[in-house]
């Protein structure tokens, strides 16, 4: 199989998509079931997607296969030199698996939604945005320069604009969207700023010729310090994208959006964007924006489980799951443990696709109930949903056999390994907190949903398992999640199979002076393809995952299983009291449940600064500037009409009164004029005799 074969396939599946939505938006009204088409699109594309991937890890499994083109060739310009902009696609192993990665959940989407939103007055519509969003998505993972990322970034986020805010009759949901795309924006223009900094220090945005002159020792305006400002700018741009502090608050209120949106947005694509392009630019980040990283990432994790530990609306506790788990694959990133990091990206889209669409499950059964207070002995009428949500609920928290225990294993075992490299404790500490809080907000919302009796008799009475559309991507989901899919041995400190065969650590090429000592090989690699010294992962920090890989392992299952059996005891078996501990504890539960009172400190700081602002400039617009502007305007009407005045009275008066005088002596003299010759002879005459009386001497 030809190389271009492969990238000509790679780019239906990018294009595909985008023709589903062409077709849907424009002709969807006219035909009523028209989104079995945009159905259709995608389910080939998952079934190119797996076709590529089983090509490119059959025959290219080393390889990157790339095509590119000068867009736009600016020639030699001033001061700046030879300018030119490239587009084009790469196609590595990453690539591969986004590409499924993406497709799969897509297409699971919009068989689920198909049922779920069945009788939306905007069915067609809805599908079209699920549509032009696998675009943007696919677009993202498959550019291999920062031009064509940032341009699907932006679109990636105008789509999550219109599914977020989908139902905007509902003034939260409007609310949501807009917010969720004031705060993304935040974060891309730093985003921006990173891109311009490459481009005007390389006079290219394709990554592999940027890597190529950063390794030849070309550092950005000739520093250390604006090679790690560029780094963490372009790490601005995951940050509001994969819902970092500060920049996560507009993550849970994007709850708001049909259930299955939430599903595709917060399990393997928009979210997932940040850690992808985090991903992208691994090798020139150096040990100082490294380090940025990783406490943002730990800090992340650990600041929304605090919060997911008291929510209780079902989505809220996911969603803020979900910050958690980003924050998890950030840190991953941060302290070196790349390959985990990708590895978490994808289980975690699995099981916590199943965990939300397990949720649009049972608010579809609740009649579009979603306070978990309201639940209650569910087990009983959802058994399919019920298996699905506990088999991922067991993912996220980390227990053995599942594909979660895998990747958490290891960003935890990479934490610990930088903990013991650098000294910084405070993000494994970090990691293993959260790991324990995961496991008991997890099964928080498994007992108050399925558990117990049901809490509102006469919407239990009216549940019933979702049907086959609704419930097949549940299983295939949660099946998913079940650690052979990933490797043969569920104790393996390498992760079998997706760590040595498919996804590789890359090599760094940052100066060896501005990165960690542990990433920097003593043994130098002649196969770089842009440097003979460098490579990411020294037998030093190989050595210290080694060490760090079962002490990991050990304490993340105990502290999984204390979480699992502290929920139990709290909300089964009603050992404790969670209203009396949260009394108790009553300044703690506030602090969590109404989420650190950061949307209230933005309000302050922000928002209403912003609002109070506008209004005065809006005062000052309409008082000030209008004042002027409606103050000329009324001296020079008062003007205009003594003007007009002078004109109508003075100069028209003086023209008429002329005229009136003409025609009084015309009138006058008319009477003289009679047509007869006689007369005139007459008053010849007269006037002769006249005249000489006048002039004679007597």
């Amino acid at each position: 199989m030809s190389e271009l074969f492969i990238i000509n396939i790679s780019i239906a599946i990018l294009f595909l998509p985008l023709l589903g939505f062409a077709v849907v938006i424009l002709f969807g009204k006219r035909f009523p079931k028209l989104y079995l088409f945009e159905v259709g699109i995608i389910t080939i594309n998952l079934l190119l997607s797996i076709y590529v991937m089983v090509v490119k890890f059959s025959s290219y499994i080393n390889d990157a296969l790339v095509y590119g083109f000068t867009w736009i060739d600016f020639g030699n310009v001033p001061l700046l030199g030879p300018l030119n902009i490239e587009l084009g696609v790469k196609i590595d192993n990453v690539t591969v698996i986004m590409f499924f990665v993406v497709n799969l959940i897509s297409m699971l989407v919009h068989v689920f939604s198909l049922e779920y939103m069945r009788g939306d007055k905007r069915f067609n519509r809805y599908f079209a945005y699920l549509g032009i969003f696998t675009f943007s998505m696919l677009g993202i993972v498959i550019s291999h320069n920062l031009l064509m990322i940032y341009i699907f970034w932006e679109l990636v986020g105008l789509s999550s604009y219109l599914l977020i805010g989908f139902w905007y009759e509902k003034k939260s949901a409007s609310d949501a969207g807009k917010k969720a795309f004031i705060v993304n924006r935040i974060g891309d223009i730093g985003f921006f700023l990173g891109i311009l900094i490459l481009f005007t220090s390389y006079h290219t945005l394709t990554l592999d010729s940027i890597f190529a002159q950063i390794a030849a020792g070309n550092l950005p305006f000739d520093s250390a310090a604006w090679l790690t400002a560029t780094g963490i700018l372009i790490f601005l741009g995951a940050v509001g994208k994969s819902a970092q502090f500060p920049l996560h608050v507009w993550l849970p209120d994007a709850m708001e959006g049909p259930t299955p949106v939430s599903a595709l947005i917060h399990a393997a694509t928009m979210v997932a964007a940040g850690v992808y392009l985090v991903s992208r630019i691994f090798v020139m980040l150096t040990a100082d924006a490294m380090l940025v990283i990783a406490v943002v990432g730990a800090f992340t994790s650990f600041m929304a489980a605090t919060i997911a530990l008291t929510q209780n609306d079902i989505k809220k506790v996911l969603a803020y799951s979900t910050v958690s788990q980003l924050g998890y694959m950030v840190m991953s990133l941060g302290v070196g443990a790349y390959a985990f990091a990708l590895f978490h990206l994808v289980t975690h889209a699995f099981f916590k696709a199943c965990l939300f669409l397990g949720s649009g499950s049972v608010i579809h059964a609740m009649h579009h109930e979603q306070d978990m207070r309201q639940m209650g002995g569910l087990r009983k009428k959802m058994p399919i949903t019920y298996a699905a949500f506990l088999i991922s609920t067991l993912a996220i928290s980390g227990v053995p056999l599942t594909s979660g225990f895998l990747s958490k294993d290891g960003i935890l075992a990479g934490s610990l390994a930088f903990g013991s490299l650098t000294g910084h404790w405070l993000i494994p500490i970090l990691g293993f907190v959260v790991a324990l809080m995961t496991a008991f907000y997890m099964f928080r919302l498994v007992i108050m949903t399925f558990h117990g009796e049901p809490k509102n008799q006469h919407k239990f009475d009216h549940a019933h398992e979702s049907p086959f559309v609704m419930a097949m991507p549940l299983v295939i989901l949660s099946v998913l999640s079940i650690f052979i899919w990933y490797t043969p041995l569920p104790h393996s400190p390498d992760a079998g199979w997706f760590l040595s065969s498919w996804v590789k650590t890359p090599h760094t090429v940052v100066p060896a002076e501005l990165s960690y000592d542990f990433m920097i090989s003593e043994t130098p690699v002649v196969e770089d393809q842009y440097s003979e010294h460098a490579v990411v992962h020294s037998e030093k920090y190989t050595e210290a995952m080694h060490h760090a890989h079962y002490p990991a392992m050990f304490l993340s299952v105990f502290l999984g299983g204390l979480g699992i059996l502290l929920a139990f005891t709290m909300y089964q078996w009603k050992k404790i009291d969670p209203d009396k501990l949260s009394n108790k504890l009553s300044w703690l539960y506030k602090f969590s449940l109404n989420k650190w009172y950061l949307d209230e400190l933005y309000d302050a700081t922000f928002v209403n600064p912003t609002i109070y602002l506008s209004k005065a400039l809006a005062w000052f617009d309409n008082t000030i500037v209008d004042g002027i502007v409606n103050g000329a305007a009324t001296v020079t009407k008062f003007f205009s009409a003594i003007s007009g005045w002078f004109d109508t009275y003075i100069v028209d008066g003086f023209v008429n009164a002329t005229a009136f005088f003409s025609g009084f002596v015309g009138i006058a003299f008319r009477k003289l004029q009679t047509g007869k010759v006689q007369t005139y002879i007459v008053l010849v005459v007269f006037s002769v005799l006249a005249l000489i009386f006048i002039i004679s001497p007597f």
